[in-house]
């Protein structure tokens, strides 16, 4: 563990770096996998008492890893209200989209999440100063407008789909929390404290929503909190060993997956407002990356 702790603390180099994107497309591909049991469980079962589950099971995935990288004392923050704002946040959006999920097929909610980086540039230029020259505000325009394709394949808004809209706003929020946190806490501590209070928070309401699953359904949970916790790991990972800018793109493959799934278990196929909306989106996504990584090298 020590030699992949010198690894992640020096400068990414070609191996660390590709490493990092492959950790970042498996990380995708098993938090899709995540969103796919949720839709299998379908909404016979609350959302919260799904978020409450994935948190459990997640956060039981994570101890092993958690004692091999140094215990307790890896757990250690100065700032526990930014890690309870960020599980808050984080809590509130998982919910959200675990509704979505079990009311619209993966792919149209998966398209609907890849606007994090236009909400996450909006706010960082609102709530952090940060100055956006035209063209990053000119991405964030045409982003949004795929986004309003996206989300009216049929002129009408469900509110299954607004749901979606304000989860990856929730998102966006805690992806600059995580921003900050990551420059102070290890990767470890972020997941865990996330995990913990998420699972606090859902269990209140548990008294009225909790539904005891039967044996032929519990592996789906079982199946998501490890996907949702594996997922977790391997993205905190991949943030780590290359630049944010380089691994950050290969997210848009959830979109892939997310269809391929909805094509082979539910035999749906994306509209052609899905497939623009995701294409505007992700060219949107792309270029506010391109540019921030320029900036970030010119200072």
């Amino acid at each position: 563990m020590a030699g992949q702790q010198d690894v992640i603390q020096n400068k990414p180099t070609l191996n660390t770096t590709t490493l990092g994107i492959l950790m970042m497309m498996a990380a995708v591909a098993l938090l899709t996998v995540m969103n796919v049991f949720v839709k299998l469980i379908g909404p016979g079962y609350h959302p919260t008492q799904i978020s409450f589950i994935r948190s459990i099971i997640a956060t039981l995935v994570l101890l092993p890893f958690l004692i091999r990288a140094g215990g307790p004392a890896i757990l250690k923050t100065r700032r526990p209200g930014t890690h309870f704002f960020r599980a808050l946040f984080g809590f509130i959006g998982n919910v959200l989209f675990f509704y979505a999920f079990q009311h619209l097929p993966v792919g149209n909610v998966i398209v609907i999440s890849q606007a994090v980086p236009l909400f996450v540039t909006v706010m960082a230029i609102l709530f952090l100063r940060e100055v956006v020259g035209m063209r990053r505000w000119a991405a964030v325009s045409v982003g949004f407008i795929g986004v309003v394709i996206a989300i009216t394949p049929t002129g009408t808004v469900e509110a299954a789909t607004l749901m979606a809209v304000v989860a990856t706003l929730m998102w966006a929020i805690t992806i600059l929390l995580i921003r900050s946190l990551g420059s102070t806490d290890s990767p470890y501590a972020v997941t865990f404290y996330f995990m913990v209070v998420g699972a606090v928070m859902a269990g209140v309401a548990q008294p009225w929503f909790w539904k005891t699953p039967p044996l032929a359904e519990a592996w789906m949970f079982i199946g998501l909190g490890v996907a949702g916790a594996g997922g977790q790991i391997l993205m905190s990972y991949a943030l780590k060993l290359a630049e944010a800018s380089v691994v950050s793109p290969f997210s848009y493959t959830a979109i892939l997956w997310a269809m391929a799934f909805d094509a082979l278990l539910w035999g749906v196929l994306p509209t052609w407002t899905t497939l623009t909306g995701a294409a505007i989106i992700t060219a949107a996504g792309l270029y506010i990356f391109r540019r921030e990584a320029a900036v970030r090298r010119k200072t």
